[in-house]
């Protein structure tokens, strides 16, 4: 029920975005989306039925070459969003600036796709013409699928000119970013490794100041050819800086390397301390193994 819900309320968003803020402001997409809608632009066809009837060609020559499990996941979707489309295709209005159409319309088409996504499902296009030719020919298929993409909007130049042409690369690049923290989620986290001389001090203090676990490492130094301990923790971004203030004051010399990190699940990273843990922490018995 949970993976239907989002597969409707990200198709609602893919429509209301084409249809309210990229048709009535001349932008265009990439996939078979955007081949409706330079369509649409260049001789007034419907996008919503043009995108129905691309879809059925594309799912009736695609039985032939993918599994089926494939070809059922854009059963629902496809309708679903050629329908939403033809209902609203001439409910919206031009915003004036369609820089800013653009902006929005990345962010809401770029959401939908990434809830539909996370559904375990998609819209297809021309990833499923990728697949096809992986299937036959054996090439790659996000190669495939970025060209093709890319050709379609390069397209736009000849029908909506290469300004609008520019404003859709825009919403194209927003909808990535959009996708993507969807996915990945927005609280972005730091992960840190620390190599020390002191580690287990540095440990022992991340897990009494910092509330976080940590997990120590045993390491070899390729260039001191010494054995020597790492600590592998995770931290909200905010308290990276709290994070790098304790490990200076515990060994400046510390070797610290930070990475960006947007999911993070399972373990007691960011657990508070109960009553016991803080007990026990102050008795001085430590858990290193925090993942």
């Amino acid at each position: 029920m949970k993976q239907i819900t989002l597969i409707i309320i990200g198709t609602l968003c893919i429509a209301l975005g084409t249809t309210l803020l990229a048709i009535p402001n001349q932008l265009a997409d990439g996939g078979v989306i955007g081949i409706s809608l330079l369509l649409y632009y260049a001789f007034d066809f419907s996008p919503g039925i043009l995108l129905f009837i691309s879809f059925v060609v594309l799912i009736g020559v695609s039985v032939k070459y993918l599994p089926r499990h494939m070809v059922y996941k854009s059963l629902i979707n496809v309708p679903l969003l050629s329908l939403l489309i033809f209902l609203t295709e001439d409910l919206g209005q031009p915003l004036g600036d369609p820089l800013v159409a653009a902006i929005f319309a990345g962010v809401i088409i770029g959401s939908g796709f990434g809830l539909i996504i996370q559904a375990g499902s998609s819209i297809g296009g021309t990833s499923i013409i990728g697949l096809m030719f992986n299937q036959k020919f054996g090439w790659d298929v996000v190669l495939v699928t970025f060209v093709l993409d890319i050709l379609i909007v390069l397209a736009g130049v000849f029908i909506i000119g290469p300004l609008y042409m520019m404003y859709t690369v825009v919403a194209l690049f927003v909808g990535k970013i959009a996708s993507d923290y969807v996915l990945s989620g927005f609280d972005a986290k730091k992960a840190v490794n620390i190599i020390s001389t002191r580690s287990i001090d540095i440990s022992k203090r991340i897990t009494n100041d910092m509330a976080s676990s940590a997990t120590v490492f045993e390491g070899y130094g390729g260039y001191s050819e010494e054995s020597r301990k790492s600590v592998y923790v995770v931290v909200r971004s905010p308290r990276i800086l709290s994070l790098k203030r304790l490990i200076r004051e515990i060994d400046p010399d510390a070797f610290v390397v930070v990475h960006n990190v947007k999911d993070v699940s399972g373990g007691t990273f960011f657990a508070t301390p109960s009553m016991d843990d803080k007990v026990e922490i102050e008795e001085g018995f430590y858990d290193y193994e925090g993942i």
